[in-house]
């Protein structure tokens, strides 16, 4: 930021309520708990910016380059361009954000398409049960190696009613450094879960463990719960 910049994301005041939501915004109930901030949380007023360190390549997120894949356990894969992509409906989730490493951001209104829109274009087979999101950053491995990040959670987690791909974030179009042009919003779980520059879904009979849970962060990541790492007092795998 310049010197002299107003940050647009910094939160004045109290946080954002439900009250303060767009009117047409689907609610995420956690935001109408009495205390909104998970144990061992702390309210943050600005927007932190955390990720791997490897960014995905600018030219793979140009519109012309970019695509946007389900596949998987479905009967027909389907791909989008990022036309494709804005042209399905959209919707507006206001919903708190908590990160494992100890932030929780109050009152986001995110825009986008929601996962429940997304599963209507495609026919899932009876076993597919889990999902594994895929983005376009590198994820050096920790045992050596690199490939597209990736992060898992049950298939009921990903189809909450308050979960989508956003594309805008308070009014704004979310920028590179916070995962832009798109990235997944699972309000429920901890932030690593709403996956930065995502770019496809595998639908899965399995749970496979993404880049942060190979290296030891827990399957599901409930901030309720405190579920920061695999083997934590959190609740196991």
């Amino acid at each position: 930021m310049l010197f002299g910049q107003k940050d647009t994301k910094l939160q004045d005041g109290p946080p954002p309520s439900p009250e303060d939501a767009p009117t047409e915004a689907i609610i995420s109930p956690d935001t109408r708990r009495e205390n909104r901030i998970p144990v061992n949380q702390s309210r943050t007023r600005k927007w932190p910016v955390l990720d791997t360190g490897v960014h995905p390549a600018a030219k793979e997120l140009t519109p012309d380059v970019w695509r946007f894949t389900l596949s998987g356990l479905v009967e027909e894969p389907v791909e989008w361009t990022w036309e494709q992509f804005q042209s399905l409906p959209r919707t507006k989730i206001f919903a708190d954000m908590h990160c494992v490493t100890r932030w929780s951001r109050l009152g986001n209104t995110w825009e986008g398409v929601s996962t429940r829109e997304i599963i209507k274009h495609v026919k899932l087979r009876p076993e597919a049960k889990y999902v594994l999101v895929q983005a376009y950053d590198k994820a050096f491995g920790f045992f050596g190696g690199s490939a597209n990040w990736t992060t898992n959670m049950p298939l009921d987690y990903f189809l909450d009613a308050d979960c989508l791909f956003a594309d805008t974030h308070d009014g704004e179009p979310i920028p590179l450094e916070h995962g832009g042009p798109l990235r997944l919003v699972i309000p429920k779980l901890y932030a690593w879960k709403s996956a930065k520059w995502a770019k496809g879904v595998e639908f899965r009979d399995t749970d496979t463990p993404g880049y942060w849970e190979r290296g030891g962060y827990h399957m599901l990541g409930d901030p309720w719960k405190e579920q920061r790492y695999r083997f934590s007092d959190g609740g196991d795998e």
